[in-house]
């Protein structure tokens, strides 16, 4: 007997690919999301395919441009520079919590990070780097070892990550993760907090250049 998979269950495995198909640039800005079509490709009905679309304007990766129109966001400079801004006050905080923090055995999860992060940087593998990455920066969350914390970024991890795969200065990225264990595994709150800070502002500039072509200096306040 075929096994019945819950609606609930399916609305979230629609979600969790359509979310990962426009992180991964598969879905691109002004792509149009078709109910009718995306049932078909998920070979499920109508419903949990429009909870999963309801789920993704909320989560701020599409939006309704009319009534029966809907595609992927454009991000705009405003909702990048916003973004960039709550990363620079959460992630940096949690840097020195950290380096106040961490154990060895969360360190070494760390460097296995790392050098995950560097063969698939010299393979040019683009998804999997934004994978890393990403956990690379979850983990030092955790290292922080505060929940409050987490439960404040985890709304728009989502859009953190989208934002993640658009730096393709892949070996930059590499340097400064590299950079910012050094500082959190020195123990020295100030040394992670000053690393961290430097890292996201380095971060903004490379995603502003790549998505709206800015040649300036572009600075969060």
């Amino acid at each position: 007997m075929a096994k019945i998979e819950l609606l609930g269950a399916v609305r979230e495995r629609v979600l969790a690919t359509l979310r990962q198909d426009i992180i991964a640039g598969r879905l691109r800005p002004g792509d149009r999301l078709v109910e009718r079509e995306l049932a078909e490709r998920f070979g499920v009905s109508r419903v949990p395919v429009r909870e999963a679309i309801r789920a993704l304007v909320a989560e701020g990766f599409v939006l309704f441009e009319t009534p029966r129109r809907t595609v992927v966001r454009r991000l705009t400079p405003t909702d990048v520079k916003e973004l960039f801004e709550l990363r620079e006050a959460l992630e940096v905080y949690a840097a020195g919590l950290a380096a106040s923090r961490a154990t060895e055995e969360a360190l070494a999860e760390l460097r296995e990070l790392l050098q995950g992060a560097a063969r698939v940087t010299e393979a040019g593998d683009a998804e999997t780097i934004t994978d890393i990455n990403t956990r690379f920066h979850d983990r030092i969350l955790a290292m922080a070892g505060n929940s409050l914390l987490i439960s404040v970024m985890e709304p728009v991890d989502g859009r953190l990550r989208w934002l993640t795969r658009q730096n393709e200065e892949w070996p930059q990225l590499l340097i400064e993760h590299r950079e910012l264990y050094e500082a959190i595994a020195s123990g020295d709150p100030d040394r992670a907090r000053a690393r961290a800070l430097s890292h996201v502002q380095a971060n903004y500039r490379s995603t502003v250049r790549h998505l709206f072509g800015e040649t300036g200096e572009a600075h969060l306040p």
